[in-house]
C-alpha cells in the first residue's frame, strides 16, 4: 500500500507513538506484508524467527518489537506491538469509509457496462467498459475490474483477509487495507469470494474463468486464462501462473507457486509448490500417473495378503 505522499521517519513515528532509530526525515512512502515490500515501505515483525528475513528484506523501515543493529540505509520503528500499530498505520492511511448508496458516488463506470438490481459498489472502485455484473455482486471498497468482465450473482469483490493473531483474550484482526484486481475478459461465476489484500493486491489475470462458488485469499495472484472450477479453495499469498487448470473441490496451502500450465486433478490437496506443464492429483500432491499407479497398487493389497497366507 502506497501514501498518498511520502512522510518522514518521525511523522510515521508520531502516528504510532513510538520510538524510532535512524535520521527523523528518513522518507517512508508505503507499508507492506514482507512478500511484496519496496523501497520505502515499513513491513512489521514481531518474532525473533523472522527479525533476520524483516531486516534483510527489500523494505526499508523496519517496524520491530525489540531495539536491534540498523542495517545500512534502513530505519527502525520500535513498538511493544508491532502488530497493533501496523493495524494504526492501516487505519490511519485507509480508515473504513461509510455509504449509504447502492453505488458510491466516487466509483467510477466505464461506458457499456451493466449493473443489475441489489448490487453494491463501494467507494473508489473503478469498472472498465462492457462489463456485466449480475444482481446481489458486493464490490468493496478500491476494487479495479478492468474491460468485458462478467460477474455472476452473489459473489463478493474484497472482504478483508483471514489473518488473525493469537492473544489471551482471544483473536486479534490483521486489518486490510489492500484491493483486489481483475484484469480485461475475466468471467467470475456465482457466489464466489476473492478477498483483498492485507497491502497489496489480490489479482485475477487477464482471460482467467472462475467457476461459481470458488474461495481466493488475500494477496494471491492468479494468472493469464486460467480455469478454475467450483468449489475451489485458494489459500492467501498463492502464486498461480498463467494457462494453470483447476478442477473442482481443490484446497491449497498458502505461500507456493503453481507452475504455468499446469492441471490440478478434482479434489487435489495442493500441499506445496508444483512445476507447470504436468498434470497432479492427490493429497498431498503428486504427478497424477505416480498417484494413480500407487491407488492401483493399493486395491492389490488384499489379493497380494491372500497369497502369503
Amino acid at each position: 500500500m502506497k501514501f498518498q505522499k511520502v512522510y518522514s521517519l518521525e511523522e510515521i513515528a508520531n502516528i504510532i507513538n513510538c520510538e524510532y532509530v535512524g535520521d527523523a526525515n528518513f522518507t517512508v512512502s508505503g507499508m507492506n506484508e514482507i512478500h511484496v515490500v519496496e523501497s520505502g515501505d515499513i513491513v512489521f515483525v514481531d518474532h525473533p524467527k523472522y527479525y533476520d528475513k524483516a531486516l534483510n528484506s527489500a523494505a526499508t523501515i523496519v517496524l520491530i518489537n525489540k531495539k536491534v543493529d540498523c542495517p545500512e540505509g534502513k530505519a527502525l520503528l520500535i513498538s511493544d506491538d508491532p502488530f497493533r500499530d501496523f493495524n494504526k498505520l492501516t487505519n490511519h492511511f485507509k480508515p473504513f469509509q461509510f455509504s449509504n448508496v447502492s453505488i458510491a458516488t466516487s466509483a467510477s463506470i466505464g461506458q457499456g457496462t451493466i449493473i443489475q438490481p441489489n448490487t453494491f459498489i463501494g467507494n473508489h472502485v473503478v469498472i472498465g467498459k462492457n462489463c456485466l455484473i449480475h444482481s446481489n455482486v458486493s464490490i468493496y471498497d478500491y476494487t479495479v475490474i478492468g474491460d468485458n468482465v462478467m460477474i455472476h450473482a452473489g459473489t463478493i469483490l474484497g472482504a478483508d483477509a483471514f489473518y488473525y493473531k493469537k492473544r489471551a483474550e482471544g483473536y486479534d484482526q490483521l486489518l486490510s487495507g489492500g484491493r483486489v484486481v481483475i484484469k480485461d475478459n475475466v468471467g467470475i461465476g456465482a457466489l464466489c469470494t476473492i478477498d483483498k489484500g492485507v497491502t497489496g493486491d489480490t489479482t485475477i489475470g487477464e482471460g482467467t474463468k472462475i467457476d461459481n462458488q470458488v474461495h481466493v485469499g488475500h494477496d494471491t495472484v492468479i494468472g493469464k486464462n486460467c480455469l478454475i472450477a467450483s468449489q475451489t479453495g485458494i489459500a492467501g499469498c498463492v502464486i498461480i501462473e498463467d494457462d494453470v487448470t483447476i478442477w473442482g473441490q481443490v484446497g491449497t496451502t498458502s505461500g507456493i507457486t503453481i507452475g504455468a500450465k499446469a492441471v490440478i486433478l478434482g479434489q487435489t490437496g495442493v500441499t506445496k509448490s508444483v512445476e507447470g506443464g504436468k498434470s497432479y492429483f492427490g493429497t498431498p500432491i503428486e504427478e497424477s500417473r505416480e498417484k494413480l499407479k500407487q491407488l492401483a497398487n493399493i486395491k492389490k493389497i488384499p489379493e497380494i495378503l491372500n497369497k502369503l497366507k
